[in-house]
C-alpha cells in the first residue's frame, strides 16, 4: 500500500486470552496500517499483559472483561472513525492478514465509491485446510444455502461475509448502525450483512483475495461432510441467536427458512456425533427458549 492509501484505512482485532502468536500477528497489521487492538479478556489473567508486547504505535483497548464481540468491534471502528479512516479492516486474533489482502479490498472498495456504488462491505475467500480447502461465499436460498465458488476477477455479489478478514466501508457505518450488542458472539456478522442489504448496500466477495482463516473448533465428520465445531456455550448463543433473528422483519425469508431446517440438523448432528451430546444439546435448547422470550446479551 502507498503511504496515502495506508492512512485511509485501519484495522480492529479482538483479543480473548491471546498467546504470543496472536500478538505478533497484531504487531504484523500494526506495520502495514493503523491497528486497534480490543482485548476482551477478563482481568487477572494471565493473558491480560498484552499491552508491553503490542508495538507502541497500536491503539490498546482493554474491557477487563468479555463484552462480546460485537460491542469490541464497535469500540474498535469508533477508534478508526476518530482517527478518520475510511475503511475499518476486521480480524479475529487468529486470522492471518497480509498487506495484499488490505491493499485488495480498500482498492476494490474505493473503486466502488468512485463509481458511486452503495457497498457496505467486501472481504476475501477463505482458506481452512481442516475443512479442505478454500471456502465458498453463500447466498441465501429457500430452505438451503447456496455455495458461490471463488472464482473469477469480478467481485460477487454474496449475503454475508465472515467477520474476520472483511473490509468495511465506513462511508455506510452511521446509515447501517454498528454491530448489534445484544448478539455478543455469533450471527453478529450476518445480521450486519443483512442490515446493510436492508439499508440498499451491497456485500461483496472479492476471489481472487485468499486468507487462512480457521473457522471453529475442531471439525468433526457428520454425514459425509466436515463441520466446524465450536463449545456448548457457543451453540447456546448460535441458536438463541437464531431465534431471535427469525422475529426480525428486515431479515429476508430464505435465510429464515434454511435456519429451520438446519436448527433440527443441529441438534441431531450434536446427538449423533459429539461425544458430550447431553451438554450441547440442553445448552442449544437453553439458546431457543432464551431467545424465544427475548433474553440477549451475555449468558
Amino acid at each position: 500500500m502507498s503511504p496515502i492509501e495506508a492512512a485511509e484505512v485501519g484495522a480492529v482485532i479482538v483479543f480473548y486470552h491471546p498467546d504470543n502468536a496472536c500478538i505478533e500477528r497484531a504487531n504484523r497489521v500494526g506495520r502495514m496500517c493503523r491497528c486497534v487492538v480490543v482485548d476482551n479478556t477478563p482481568a487477572g489473567s494471565a493473558e491480560n499483559e498484552a499491552r508491553p508486547l503490542l508495538d507502541p504505535g497500536i491503539a490498546y483497548l482493554p474491557n477487563g472483561r468479555n463484552v462480546g464481540i460485537a460491542t469490541a468491534l464497535n469500540q474498535g471502528v469508533a477508534q478508526l472513525i476518530a482517527d478518520g479512516r475510511m475503511f475499518a479492516m476486521l480480524f479475529d486474533q487468529d486470522s492471518e492478514p497480509t498487506e495484499e489482502l488490505i491493499g485488495e479490498l480498500t482498492s476494490v472498495l474505493r473503486a466502488c465509491e468512485q463509481r458511486h456504488e452503495r457497498v457496505a462491505v467486501a472481504g476475501p475467500a477463505y482458506e481452512d485446510a481442516r475443512l479442505r480447502g478454500v471456502a465458498p461465499f453463500v447466498r441465501f436460498g429457500y430452505f438451503r444455502l447456496k455455495r458461490v465458488m471463488p472464482v473469477g476477477e469480478v467481485p460477487l455479489e454474496v449475503d454475508f461475509l465472515i467477520t474476520s478478514g472483511s473490509c468495511i466501508n465506513l462511508a455506510c457505518w452511521s446509515e447501517v448502525g454498528p454491530m448489534d450488542d445484544a448478539l455478543f458472539i455469533d450471527l453478529v456478522d450476518t445480521e450486519w450483512c443483512m442490515r446493510a442489504h436492508a439499508r440498499g448496500y451491497r456485500v461483496l466477495g472479492v476471489p481472487w483475495v485468499r486468507m487462512s482463516h480457521e473457522l471453529g473448533g475442531k471439525p468433526i465428520r457428520a454425514f459425509g461432510r466436515n463441520y466446524p465445531m465450536h463449545s456448548a456455550v457457543r451453540h447456546y448463543y448460535l441458536f438463541r441467536n437464531v431465534v431471535a433473528l427469525l422475529k426480525r422483519g428486515y431479515v429476508p425469508f430464505s435465510w429464515k427458512s434454511t435456519e429451520l431446517v438446519k436448527l433440527p440438523a443441529r441438534l441431531l448432528i450434536y446427538i449423533l456425533f459429539i461425544p458430550d451430546a447431553r451438554k450441547h444439546v440442553q445448552m442449544a435448547l437453553r439458546g431457543l427458549w432464551h431467545g424465544l422470550a427475548g433474553r440477549m446479551g451475555t449468558l
